[in-house]
């Protein structure tokens, strides 16, 4: 049987009793002839408040004009978004995981309460991105994702900068050896329009990956943000998201423990952000796919770093869009037998059939690898457990990080504490720095920390300190750094039981993160422990830490 286009608007619009909803939506300047063609929800996260996502309004007049020309009718529903880049190191930046959810489920409602027949889910900054995926698994209506693209790097000194190095350079400021109309400077010139982060962080990394899931056009997401082709693009993906609901094809018809399986491989091929393994545990979740922290490492061990990528490299993300973009890494991966190139994709053709029809790479670019010159035999994404992290913890190595640490631990009980004592000179090399009490439940909402992480490297120690936490790290986070370490702190995991001094020792090749005290001094500090008040007794905050799982099952609300 022919899958119906207008499988759920029906009952929104049709016959004599549905005139009340027909004279609303008459009121917004449709027609009885709009209202006969399918509704399809154009759902963005534009927002007056960063440069991520500041050109989704305008993409989204492109993906209705698609809609309108293959036979639809577009509705725009808009979401929000919380910047890392901006809230990062303050109380705001607990917001940023919780947005997830909440972006999640206010496309859920709206696809549910207005019965759109199919979605164009357009994403930009970091949470926005794990969350579009996450909303039409749970409707299962014909849906695409479209990511809105990546910020044009600055210019500063005749170099290519972006918000890293700001962050950076704020620890470089800290230690004496850059002076305050420099950092301003720099500040005025890294973030020089309209985009998400320049760099393989957060947003590029799972833009990318939610191509290789297939739910994404492959080779849309290299497209820059300001560059003229974005506008093709939208208007192509409200042409494809008509084909798909033609066809009758919905997200879990796409969503596939190989496609998943693709999706690490992208990011542990290209260096990509730790928290990749937080969100493809979510979308697996909604799926009902199984998937578990240890696939990581294990897709990583298999996958080399072929792609020369910021934080870890040398390039931004546009020069990868001028290399070849995905389908390039995509062809080298497959060349070497790392994907399940049969996964299908929302074009209606496998991912193997969509990587061999795009355009072949630019002669002499050097952004991504042969698999015979790797950067690094394994990929970027290492899981460590240990009696600090029975649960896992992950770490992110690009090929030139120290593969064992041992030193004293600092503790800390929140990020601002460890920022304060990295900046004051108070943390020297050998030290393990540990920051606790940041988890999803202790947060609440796992903060990143690229602040006290970047102002780590702009002092100067982030080849001889290592780090901790059950909070997260921003994609942009580089070195010696465990994050999402569980159980978190707030729960009795066992880094709420480590005290200032105790000996903690990284071991990368043994995958192990322990504190080296007996298991009987464990045992007693336990015994004696009590949890922490919760940061927050009402609101949104509150109602989150009520409601979520442990880092190790992705951070998924119940």
């Amino acid at each position: 049987m022919a899958f119906d286009p207008r499988h759920r608007s029906r009952t929104l619009v049709d016959g004599p009793d549905r005139a009340p909803a027909r004279s609303y939506l008459k009121s917004i300047g449709l027609t009885s002839e709009d209202l006969r063609r399918p509704l399809v929800m154009v759902a963005h996260s534009w927002i007056g408040t960063m440069p991520c996502n500041f050109s989704q309004r305008e993409l989204a007049q492109r993906v209705m004009e698609g809609v309108r020309a293959a036979g639809g009718t577009p509705m725009e529903v808009n979401t929000v978004a919380i910047s890392d880049g901006i809230s990062m190191g303050t109380e705001g930046m607990k917001a940023s995981l919780i947005s997830r959810e909440l972006i999640a489920d206010s496309i859920e409602l709206c696809g549910v309460g207005y019965s759109f027949d199919a979605a164009v889910v357009i994403v930009g900054c970091d949470k926005t991105i794990p969350a579009a995926p996450m909303a039409p698994a749970r409707l299962n209506i014909p849906s695409l994702v479209l990511y809105s693209g990546s910020i044009d790097p600055g210019r500063y000194e005749g170099s290519d900068v972006t918000i890293q190095d700001v962050f950076e350079a704020v620890g470089r400021h800290a230690a004496g050896t850059l002076a305050e109309h420099e950092l301003t400077a720099l500040e005025d010139v890294a973030c020089p329009g309209a985009g998400a982060c320049g760099a393989q962080y957060t947003a590029n990394t799972m833009a990318t990956v939610l191509e290789f899931l297939g739910i994404s056009p492959l080779g849309s997401a290299t497209v820059g943000a300001t560059d003229p082709r974005k506008d093709e693009v939208g208007r192509r993906a409200g042409e494809l998201v008509m084909d798909l609901l033609r066809r009758g094809v919905r997200p879990l018809d796409l969503l596939s423990r190989p496609a998943l399986e693709n999706g690490i491989a992208c990011a542990a091929a290209t260096g990509g952000s730790t928290n990749v393994v937080l969100h493809l545990l979510a979308i697996a979740r909604e799926a009902g796919i199984e998937l578990a922290i240890d696939d990581f490492d294990r897709i990583s061990e298999e996958t080399p770093l072929i792609g020369d990528l910021r934080p870890g490299g040398r390039f931004v993300a546009l020069d990868w869009d001028r290399a070849g973009g995905t389908p390039l890494l995509a062809r080298r991966l497959l060349a070497g037998g790392k994907l399940h190139g049969d996964v299908m994709t929302v074009t209606g053709r496998s991912l193997a059939e969509e990587a061999a029809a795009a355009p072949g790479e630019t002669p002499g670019q050097e952004v991504i690898r042969g698999l015979d010159q790797p950067l690094k035999e394994t990929g970027g994404l290492v899981i460590l457990r240990g009696n600090l992290a029975p649960e896992g913890c992950v770490i992110k190595v690009a090929g030139h990080e120290r593969t064992a640490h041992r030193g004293p631990a600092r503790v800390f009980e929140r990020e601002e504490d460890a920022m304060q004592a990295v900046l004051a000179g108070r943390i020297v090399r050998g030290d393990v720095v540990v920051i606790r009490n940041e988890g999803p439940r202790g947060g609440p909402g796992m903060r990143e920390m690229l602040g006290v992480t970047a102002a780590l490297v702009g002092a100067g120690l982030d080849d001889s300190v290592a780090l901790l936490t059950d909070g997260r790290f921003s994609g942009a986070t580089r070195g010696l750094m465990a994050g999402h370490v569980a159980p978190e702190a707030a729960t009795g995991g066992p880094i709420a039981l480590v005290r200032e001094g105790d000996p903690v020792h990284f071991d990368i090749p043994g995958r192990r993160l322990e504190v080296e005290i007996a298991a009987g001094e464990l045992a007693s500090r336990r015994a004696s422990w009590t949890p922490p008040r919760p940061r927050y007794a009402s609101g949104v905050f509150a109602k989150y830490a009520r409601s979520v799982s442990g880092a190790e099952e992705g951070a998924v609300t119940r």
